[in-house]
């Protein structure tokens, strides 16, 4: 029986589709035909880099269609592709690149020179440099543009994302052809995907939340428009011109775009967007969709992006709905029994849509994946009329300018610090940003430090968005056992917020 895959898709869209416009990028239009004829060269290219069967390409760079195209290519060689948060620190690029040990890096000259510069001899891949005149475009055209006729498993996995540090360290989430597939489709049909749907890649594609929307315009054969970073001004500009329909919106950047057409010069009509303020809805179209009426509910990227959509149970009590019809969902007390529907217990899932599990991570994917069901790390409850509210991480969890940033991650590069002897942090409730991270700091006897230097040493560390908005010196921190007392921390100085509270 033949396998279905994301090549697949686009080989079909070629035949049923071949002038719709599949990717704006820029200057760069492209139709189903060149997608499908373009990623025909680069699965050549891959293969010949050695970037074949379960081997990993690494994108560095902000948003690009060429992204887009390396999923594809890599859907038709079997190889994975890892599009990387461009805006960490050299260290943490140093540890994507030890940990993935790609075939390929298709990386972006420019910001990222002074950061990659130092990493590039000290691996074996081929590196391209896909902004170059003598790069990606060149490097495409040395090869022909006709199928490999490869067999490759729908099982096999395509997607790698990094997920947030919940441990101490990143984990590459794998996620296969089938379960991208197979969450497009319900994403599709709660969000009322039809014929000529375009979506504004407005937010980062290394982010689930980003990449589940665009793979769904993809499998449903809309249009892409992506946006390499966000940019108020650009957005709108883009969302007239295309007559996008969709795009992913924090509350921060629909603030910023209603400040960029406050005089009302760009028709942002087309938009489907949630409801909001005043201004916001004057300017846009309200989305009816199930999606659109309530876009609140629960996922996370070893799901490929919802694992619930309260979109699907706003009658019920829960506060993220229902699951979706292509998952199961248990909620299970410390020995994996499921619990009683009203009592709290780990949130565990299995279905189509659920990843493969962490690249290179055995012990943690033999206990994650215990019973044959994906231990999310996150509290639920099932209430009595069958939906799912979710409390919170287990681990707890700052959500910062929709960025998931972890204490223990924070933790450990301001522990690097010579002055720093013990460290807590904290989320306190942010307006406009949802949490801000706040660091409180007992310096090592004697030592003297300011908040403006830890701040930057934080900086080089891990990325910008997770260092601490403001550092409280203590004389001690509260401990509970071997670890900081959270919640005494937050009743001192102001801590809340946090998902699902």
């Amino acid at each position: 029986m033949h396998q279905f895959t994301l090549a697949d898709v686009v080989r079909e869209h070629r035949r049923s589709r071949a002038h719709v416009t599949a990717l704006v990028d820029g200057d760069h239009r492209l139709t189903y035909a060149d997608l499908d004829e373009r990623t025909d060269r680069l699965a050549h290219a891959l293969l010949d880099a050695g970037a074949g069967p379960g081997e990993r390409v690494l994108w560095l760079g902000v948003n690009s269609f060429r992204i887009i195209e390396l999923l594809i290519a890599c859907a038709k060689t079997g190889a994975m592709l890892c599009p990387a948060n461009w805006r960490q620190s050299s260290d943490e690029l140093k540890f994507v690149l030890d940990d993935l040990r790609p075939a390929v890096v298709v990386w972006e000259s420019g910001p990222l020179d002074a950061a990659l510069g130092p990493l590039r001899s000290g691996t074996t891949a081929r590196w391209v440099c896909h902004n170059a005149d003598d790069g990606y475009e060149a490097w495409l055209a040395e090869y022909p543009a006709t199928p490999l006729g490869l067999d490759v498993d729908e099982d096999a996995p395509v997607l790698v994302l990094y997920t947030a540090a919940f441990d101490g360290r990143p984990h590459g989430a794998m996620l296969s052809q089938r379960a991208l597939v197979s969450h497009s489709l319900v994403l599709g049909v709660v969000r009322q995907v039809e014929e000529g749907f375009v979506c504004l890649d407005s937010g980062p594609l290394f982010h689930i939340g980003t990449t589940m929307f665009a793979l769904t315009t993809l499998v449903f054969g809309g249009t892409n428009v992506v946006l390499p970073t966000f940019d108020p001004e650009l957005a709108c500009r883009l969302i007239e011109r295309e007559r996008c329909q969709a795009a992913m919106l924090f509350p921060a950047m629909i603030a910023q775009l209603v400040k960029a057409n406050a005089d009302r010069r760009y028709d942002l009509s087309s938009l489907r967007a949630a409801p909001g303020d005043e201004a916001w809805n004057a300017m846009i179209t309200p989305d009816t969709s199930p999606w659109g009426r309530s876009f609140v509910g629960y996922g996370q990227t070893e799901v490929a992006g919802m694992l619930t959509y309260h979109g699907l149970g706003t009658d019920g009590a829960g506060n993220v709905g229902r699951p979706s019809p292509l998952a199961q969902v248990r909620i299970v007390g410390p020995d994996d029994e499921e619990v009683p529907d009203g009592q709290v217990g780990e949130i565990v899932a299995r279905g189509p849509h659920v990843f493969s599990g962490y690249f290179d991570r055995p012990e943690l994917n033999a206990a994650k994946f215990r019973g044959g069901w994906h231990h999310t790390g996150d509290l639920g409850r099932r209430e009595k009329d069958g939906t799912i509210s979710f409390l919170g991480p287990k681990l707890r969890m700052i959500k910062s300018g929709g960025e998931n940033v972890y204490p223990a991650e924070v933790e450990r590069a301001l522990t690097t610090h010579p002055d720093v002897e013990a460290v807590g942090v904290i989320g306190r409730p942010d307006p406009v940003w949802g949490q801000n991270v706040v660091a409180i700091v007992v310096l090592a006897d004697g030592a003297s430090v300011s908040e403006k230097d830890l701040i930057a040493h934080v900086r080089t560390q891990v990325a910008s968005y997770k260092k601490p908005k403001t550092v409280i010196f203590a004389e001690e921190l509260p401990r509970r056992g071997f670890t900081p007392d959270y919640d005494l921390l937050d009743a001192r100085y102001g801590g809340g917020g946090y998902p699902g509270t």
